[in-house]
């Protein structure tokens, strides 16, 4: 077919990503990025501060109020990111943190209201979570220490489980996924002793549980302050300790620090520190290798102990090397990609046995992985899902040449059980759905053409390119592809690079005429948006934490590095 954009085109835009992209590492070992500034992380900061000291920190708090009134959206709400769309949670911690600091901007609070009635009221943020209550039950939480909302309108929290042996967790049903334990206790706390309890028997068990629940509590606090080194999460811990009489408890303190350092020079705060090890395997894994460097650096973050958070074996990797991240499945395959990828060494390959030991146990019984933990299957962040299925499938086959025991028939057995669950996880259009990212726009705010997109990787890395599913993967990538040759989250969604660049990236790993056509048509509107500096501007394609949306600096420069080095080498191939 005739190529619809040069070569030396491709390598001239090719040129320009990876050069970025290099740059942004500098002379560190590994990439740090740059997350978004987030209204979410701003207001429940502000109302963590104002609780914990409001005079000692009021130029932190004058600044923060004044980003937030500098950032409201033209329909009187806020998104979690200042590319998001409004919506009805992030706007109303806002109004709480307004409350709570005492501060009264009539005009701008007042619109705030308005879009807030119109979504529903706060009593609609349940709604918008379903049965898990990781965030609605945190945010109604920080509304009703505001005054906003009555405290028996809270999703109760039932932080006496906290007391129980960790490994218990699972099969009590928890309305929380696994990672929010500190959210359970402080939260759950908060409701307890500002509540109603009406039944003797009940209070007396919870009051028993609470000297346990809050030494739990303590165990888990980690280092830096920052659970899973998220503002939200940290926020939401101490203000509801505060909030409960426990302001004396030693987290509050390490939480208090946490913001203070996190705080930014325009006054706001991102969603979570930096995601320095994810960004650092995208990266190893875009330009195709890297330095013995970024090699030890890698191996220097794999997990060594049992992890006092979710209580899971070592040999695994977090998405950032500061103390408060927890080791998960995503992370862990991207580690042992990029190992694959850099100079080897014995510390190396064993490492990444280790990691792939781990990986196997994760596996859940439905044959695919979930992020944190085995087995919890009732809420959406602990199943199954095909994104990181998908991760995990091609990280073990990266290594499976590397034994010849034991291992290899179980790295076998965990592949083969892998592609049986993205089988029968696939929709009827030939997509597959990711976990952890999203888009604002497309319908239910899904993402297929990012799960679609990776899971395809797997099919090609193990030579799988003609199995049926991978075929109905391709032709939903083609009828999703929009006119002008980019892609959206889904079909008929507007295009960002991110999202094109990963498609692209998966079809140079398949042939078919018309496939070469939508590729050739993708790599065109890729070197036409880097020609027009659109490396500069990420999109918020982040679906992060139960509907919390941000954007990442270099998400763009990553995935475009990748798809141009892939389309580079299919050229030379041919």
């Amino acid at each position: 077919m005739r190529k619809t954009v040069t070569t030396r085109r491709i390598e001239k835009a090719y040129r320009i990503a990876g050069e970025r992209l290099l740059a942004e590492k500098g002379d560190r070992p590994h990439w740090t990025g740059q997350l978004s500034a987030s209204a979410l992380s701003t207001a429940t900061s502000i109302s963590a501060l104002c609780l914990a000291d409001r005079e000692g920190h009021a130029p932190r708090i004058g600044r923060a109020l004044d980003w937030l009134t500098e950032t409201q959206n033209a329909d009187g709400g806020w998104g979690d990111s200042v590319r998001s769309r409004s919506n009805l949670p992030t706007t109303c911690l806002v109004l709480a943190a307004f409350t709570i600091a005492n501060r009264s901007d009539a005009a701008c609070l007042a619109r705030a209201r308005e879009h807030v009635r119109r979504a529903g009221g706060p009593k609609a943020v349940v709604g918008i979570y379903g049965g898990d209550r990781t965030f609605s039950a945190p945010i109604l939480t920080n509304l009703a220490i505001a005054g906003l909302v009555d405290w028996q309108e809270c999703p109760g929290l039932p932080f006496y489980l906290a007391a129980l042996p960790p490994e218990l967790f699972r099969h009590v049903g928890l309305r929380v996924v696994s990672y929010a334990l500190p959210a359970l206790v402080a939260v759950g706390l908060a409701q307890f002793v500002n509540g109603k309890n009406r039944n003797p028997l009940a209070t007396l068990v919870k009051a028993l549980s609470v000297r346990p629940a809050l030494k739990r509590l303590e165990i888990i606090t980690p280092e830096s302050g920052g659970f899973l080194e998220a503002t939200p999460i940290t926020c939401f811990v101490a203000m509801s300790l505060i909030a409960a009489g426990r302001a004396d408890h030693p987290a509050v303190w390490k939480n208090v620090e946490f913001l203070c350092r996190e705080q930014r020079p325009d006054g706001s705060w991102k969603i979570e520190r930096d995601l320095a090890i994810w960004l650092t395997t995208l990266s190893v894994k875009a330009l195709g290798g890297g330095d013995a460097a970024a090699r030890d650096w890698l191996l220097a973050q794999q997990t060594q102990t049992v992890h006092p958070y979710v209580g899971s074996a070592p040999g695994a990797w977090g998405w950032t090397h500061a103390s408060g991240s927890v080791p998960d499945a995503d992370d862990t395959s991207g580690a042992l990609l990029a190992l694959s990828l850099l100079p080897g060494s014995d510390a190396a390959a064993r490492a990444a046995l280790r990691g792939a030991r781990w990986l196997i146990d994760l596996q859940n019984a439905d044959g695919g992985w979930p992020t944190f933990c085995r087995g919890w299957q009732k809420l959406p962040f602990d199943q199954s899902c095909a994104d990181i299925t998908a991760h995990a499938i091609r990280a073990l086959s990266a290594w499976r040449s590397n034994v010849r025991t034991k291992l290899a028939r179980r790295m076998d057995g965990a592949v083969r059980n892998g592609f049986s669950y993205l089988e029968a996880s696939q929709a009827r259009d030939g997509s597959w759905t990711p976990l952890w990212f999203g888009n604002e726009a497309a319908p239910h705010e899904a993402n297929p053409v990012y799960g679609t997109s990776r899971v395809l990787l797997a099919y090609a890395d193990l030579n799988r390119t003609d199995d049926l599913p991978a075929r109905k993967g391709l032709h939903f990538l083609r009828t999703a592809q929009n006119s002008d040759g980019s892609w959206g989250g889904a079909p008929g969604v507007e295009g960002s690079i991110e999202e094109t660049a990963l498609a692209c990236s998966a079809l140079c790993a398949f042939e078919g005429e018309g496939l070469a056509a939508s590729l050739e048509r993708g790599l065109a509107w890729l070197c036409s948006e880097i020609e027009k500096d659109g490396l500069d501007r990420p999109a918020p394609l982040g679906f992060y934490f139960a509907k919390l949306w941000y954007f990442e600096k270099l998400y763009p420069i990553i995935f475009v590095t990748s798809a141009l080095r892939r389309a580079l080498e299919r050229r030379r191939k041919r």
